[in-house]
């Protein structure tokens, strides 16, 4: 049995081929340094700490993070990013085991001591190009768990969604789960620095310092991030690539799936918004992702910022005009030290040009840039279209969608819209509903060319209620 005063006076715990340097919070197997993220660290620190006793899974929340409302999910997803990177389950290798209905427990023999600092420079480089995050992932954690349960299994997965809502930010946290996986590195190859598609492939060895031979060898996880502006030049390299190298997976960002051959492409949608009936309480309200994201943000410009219950129908419509985008509601927050919530509130319908953090790369500074990268790279119909569906203040049908447009080919335009996430797509009581987000919709109708569009609009709605009442109600259902 280990002692929990020896433990937790050491400075170093040791257990199967590993020390977890708890000062430089640090682990080595030998003289390789394990990579993971501090969560993951911070809940093995709890278990390692109290070996041989069941910790339930409310006090190890409560310790990892103390200032923030989580899931369970998020736990499950730390701790199983935790057996893949300690190989448990392998070789007979056991760790952490799961306590029914009660919590996790460290079953492996631990001893302390305090053996002097590791000099950093003796370690192995990490192998990896993956930027530092400078915040946590907010309502992600399921999702981030599948993709990392899949990665290892599939060659290829493109991450697809709008501006704004986070496709960067979710596959880098994947990445870095997968770090320990791919026994030659994870790493990530931004094209948004590339215009020309028939560069595309030197620049990918350049930013890998290797060459197509060398790359074939090896197992690793590239990401390629931001590939929507080169999606045809990106299909054809990942293709070769995967056919070139059969020990590689490519992680891909897009607001466009490929369409190569082995994709799985994993749709990212929005933060979740709390409904109406939620406004009763703040606990609840702040079981939604959009909530907790902006409230952390929040907490991050003004300190003491509080979620009271009398503000949270405001933040409910802050959060649901920007439609759950992460990238707006960071923006919004950014402001509420000079507005507070009810000035925030009020400009919101210039929400585009909200500034972000000067060092974001250009295109995520303000919303309106991140939709000028998806508008610029449309054709003159489809910016047309765009322009002329954001008279429809809630969801449409395509017979009303041909009805405004006036334009050929309008239904193939929207299906290219809605491939490239400047539209969403459900089918309800029998037909196809379209809708615009929000923000999207005041980027277009602010680009809209003087016309009769409204005037169409109104004329199919009028014409339609008199055929039938319900027709005009399917039209006004969000």
């Amino acid at each position: 049995m280990n002692s929990p005063i020896d433990l937790t006076s050491a400075s170093v715990l040791h257990f199967g081929p590993y020390a977890f340097h708890l000062r430089q919070r640090l682990i080595l197997e030998g003289d390789r340094q394990l990579r993971m993220g501090g969560r993951a660290l911070d809940i093995l620190q709890v278990l390692v700490e109290r070996a041989g006793r069941v910790v339930k899974k409310e006090h190890l929340i409560a310790l990892v993070w103390p200032t923030s409302v989580v899931e369970e999910i998020n736990l499950r997803v730390h701790i199983a990013a935790l057996r893949r990177a300690l190989g448990d389950g392998e070789n007979g290798q056991r760790y952490i085991v799961n306590v029914p209905q009660c919590g996790y427990s460290f079953v492996a023999p631990v001893q302390g001591d305090n053996t002097a600092q590791v000099v950093f420079e003796t370690l192995q480089a990490p192998q990896h190009n993956l930027p530092a995050r400078l915040t946590p992932v907010t309502g992600r954690d399921s999702l981030v768990g599948s993709m990392v349960r899949q990665l290892p299994l599939c060659r290829l997965m493109s991450v697809t969604g709008p501006a704004g809502v986070g496709k960067s930010t979710v596959a880098l946290r994947a990445a870095e789960l997968l770090l320990q996986h791919f026994r030659d590195g994870v790493w990530r190859v931004d094209l948004a620095l590339v215009d020309d598609g028939t560069a595309l492939f030197d620049h990918v060895l350049q930013t890998l310092n290797t060459d197509l031979a060398t790359l074939a060898s090896r197992h690793t996880l590239l990401l390629f991030d931001n590939c929507e502006h080169l999606r045809d030049a990106c299909k054809t390299l990942v293709e070769k690539l995967l056919n070139a190298a059969p020990r590689l997976s490519i992680l891909v960002t897009s607001r466009e799936a490929l369409q190569a051959d082995l994709e799985i492409v994993q749709h990212l949608p929005p933060l979740s918004l709390p409904p109406s009936s939620a406004l009763d309480s703040v606990e609840e309200t702040m079981g939604y992702s959009a909530v907790q994201l902006f409230v952390s943000r929040a907490r991050a410009r003004q300190q003491g910022f509080c979620l009271r219950l009398q503000d949270l129908e405001v933040v409910r419509e802050i959060c649901r005009r920007l439609d759950g985008l992460p990238l707006a509601i960071e923006l919004a927050a950014a402001q509420i030290d000079a507005l507070a919530l009810v000035g925030l509130q009020a400009q919101l319908g210039n929400c585009l040009q909200l500034q972000g953090r000067r060092t974001a790369e250009p295109r995520h500074q303000t919303l309106q840039a991140a939709l000028d990268w998806s508008y610029q790279r449309l054709s003159e119909q489809q910016q047309r279209v765009l322009q002329r569906l954001s008279v429809f203040k809630v969801a449409f049908t395509l017979e009303a969608a041909l009805a405004v447009l006036a334009e050929a080919h309008g239904q193939l335009i929207i299906d290219q819209l809605v491939q490239k996430s400047l539209l969403t797509v459900k089918r309800g009581e029998g037909a196809l509903h379209y809708r615009m987000l929000n923000t999207t919709r005041l980027y277009a109708r602010a680009k809209l060319i003087s016309g009769d569009f409204e005037h169409r609009h109104l004329h199919f709605l009028r014409r339609s209620s008199r055929v039938s009442g319900l027709r005009l109600i399917a039209q006004l259902v969000e």
